[in-house]
């Protein structure tokens, strides 16, 4: 029988768990931010697409808590577990959070991207999870793929050369 694998993608504001051999990808990632996270042995992962820093944030009471750093990554670390990964044993990689326009003023509102990366890592860190590579900021967007066999993510950026980390 063959292993076939099957690409998982994760929209905007989403996310999504897996297990070997599935691959796991989300694309359009400007200011937005790609946390994976794993347990490298028991190859599960899962992909968070992160839009904005902060659920406080929101007007509405009926949010998409998938859509901020401070409630998915909760979350996902949750799903993880359902799905047989050791909790302790959680690593991360991160991609994204690109300035994406250029303003003239330097207002912190305008630092979507650079404030994304931020939430998430100290979110991470206030879990306890290691952030084991990243590929932060820039101007580019990105694509990227996780493969929970090899633990390595694969980072396509607009008009540059495929990277992994």
């Amino acid at each position: 029988m063959c292993d076939t694998k099957t690409i998982v993608v994760v929209g905007i504001a989403d996310l999504k768990v897996i297990t070997a051999p599935d691959l796991i990808r989300t694309s359009g990632l400007g200011s937005c931010v790609g946390a994976v996270l794993y347990d490298e042995i028991k190859q599960v992962a899962g992909l968070a697409h992160v839009l904005l820093p902060e659920s406080s944030l929101a007007k509405q009471t009926n949010i998409n808590k998938y859509k901020y750093a401070d409630t998915a990554i909760p979350i996902l670390i949750n799903k993880l577990v359902e799905e047989g990964a050791r909790r302790s044993m959680l690593k991360a990689k991160l991609a994204g959070g690109a300035q994406m326009f250029q303003f003239a003023s330097n207002s912190d509102v305008m630092r979507i991207g650079p404030r994304n990366a931020e939430a998430i890592q100290q979110e991470l860190q206030a879990c306890q999870i290691p952030i084991i590579s990243s590929d932060l900021g820039g101007n580019a967007g990105r694509t990227i793929e996780f493969d929970p066999v090899t633990a390595k993510l694969k980072i396509r950026k607009v008009n540059r050369e495929v990277n992994y980390i």
